[in-house]
């Protein structure tokens, strides 16, 4: 699985897929930051990239069908620091070892992940 961090992320999250040996790109570091919604997703679909974000807007299923992209997960946390997004990111990734994401929209929250197909 390839994915990448969205530009409202830290780079730490990003870090943390890799460390677990995820192919993870930034929005940031693709010149993608201030980019429309539209625009990051389509960059998502040709690289074949599940996009991790704090942007509830990819939660919509109608504006962003799970089916018709790679993936997206989505942080919906109590708090949006970044030791907080680093501790959450880390239990992410051992879930996603034993549950691939792909096509699905995953709402992550605090104790709990939601999935969407």
């Amino acid at each position: 699985m390839q994915f990448k961090t969205d530009e409202n992320l830290p780079v730490e999250v990003a870090e943390i897929f890799r460390e677990h040996g995820f192919d993870c790109a930034t929005a940031v570091d693709q010149g993608l930051a201030s980019q429309p919604d539209a625009r990051v997703s389509e960059v998502c679909s040709e690289e074949g990239r599940i996009l991790i974000t704090l942007d509830l807007g990819f939660a919509n299923i109608r504006a962003y069908p799970p089916d018709q992209f790679p993936g997206f997960v989505v942080f919906r946390l109590g708090m949006q620091d970044t030791p907080h997004l680093v501790e959450v990111a880390a239990r992410l990734v051992r879930v996603l070892d034993e549950q691939p994401l792909q096509n699905e929209l995953w709402i992550v929250e605090d104790d709990r992940i939601r999935r969407r197909r």
